[in-house]
């Protein structure tokens, strides 16, 4: 249902003079159309790199509206809608219908550590309110939780969960997964450092931060990808690698934040609290992956 390169959108926060931050909206949308512009497949507003764990329920929704409002129908909107809490999860996800998004991004529960089986009554719950598509996110490294292929295979029965985002880090899942979904279930990597050997074991696309930075490679990449080129692939997988690591040197997306305050003047380089501006030795990190890459 969804390919290529999908960027988990950063949130811009301009600093008032109070010291509050708020959400920059018109840096927002003019990143929206940029996106777009560099062949971004699909955007995804209010994930992990969106901060959406710092973001009140009216700016949550709020972001996803104005990414719809902006992408205009031009790519897919799959909005973050994920929560440790059913209910907030539900109203995300009728918000995000109501806003007109094309799919919903469900993170697993996280700290409350639901079983296998309350994971399936929490996605069947969501699944029971909305027609909207639904995209498990798997990502054990944040949530502690994970869904195991025999649990998303359950899921997978559920008429409108159509995607997983697997960020477990655990490659030969992809293969589990094309056995336990059917090889039409719609595999999305997580993990940009991982996408060529995904999408080799079949996956079709990823939702990924250094697309934030690099649009136009990331996009190119996924492209040859699709079409078994794996020497261009590996090409251009050689190039965004080290941004790849470079983007995790400090918390995420404090280096997101700061490598597009390089490449994009004045988008703000803010984040929100417990998020700071990343190290100098993660900006360093920034400014060589970018070097190599080719993008400054």
């Amino acid at each position: 249902m969804f390919s290529g390169s999908i960027p988990a959108l950063v949130t811009p926060f301009r600093v008032e003079p109070s010291g509050a931050s708020v959400f920059d909206e018109d840096a927002f949308r003019a990143f929206v159309d940029w996106q777009i512009g560099q062949g971004s497949a699909a955007l995804v507003p209010c994930g992990t790199t969106g901060e959406a764990s710092t973001l009140d329920l009216d700016e949550h929704h709020r972001v996803i509206a104005a990414c719809i409002d902006q992408a205009a129908g031009r790519v897919p909107v799959i909005a973050g809608c994920g929560s440790n809490d059913t209910r907030t999860a539900i109203s995300h996800i009728e918000k995000a219908a109501k806003a007109g998004a094309d799919a919903a991004l469900v993170v697993a529960p996280y700290y409350n550590r639901p079983s296998q089986e309350g994971i399936v009554a929490h996605y069947t719950a969501l699944a029971a309110v909305s027609d909207l598509p639904i995209v498990v996110y798997n990502v054990p490294s944040r949530t502690v939780t994970d869904i195991l292929p025999e649990t998303l295979a359950r899921l997978a029965d559920i008429e409108t969960i159509v995607a997983v985002k697997d960020a477990s880090g655990i490659i030969d899942r992809v293969t589990a997964h094309r056995l336990g979904c059917g090889a039409d279930f719609c595999q999305l990597s997580g993990n940009d450092n991982q996408a060529l050997a995904f999408m080799a074991a079949g996956g079709s696309g990823c939702i990924s931060v250094t697309a934030n930075v690099a649009p136009r490679l990331c996009a190119d990449f996924q492209k040859a990808c699709a079409n078994n080129d794996l020497d261009l692939a590996r090409d251009l997988n050689d190039r965004l690698y080290p941004l790849h690591c470079a983007l995790f040197s400090d918390a995420s997306p404090a280096p997101v934040k700061y490598a597009l305050s390089r490449l994009r003047t004045g988008f703000p380089i803010a984040s929100r609290l417990p998020i700071i501006e990343c190290s100098d030795v993660a900006k360093a990190a920034v400014d060589r992956a970018l070097a190599i890459a080719g993008l400054a």
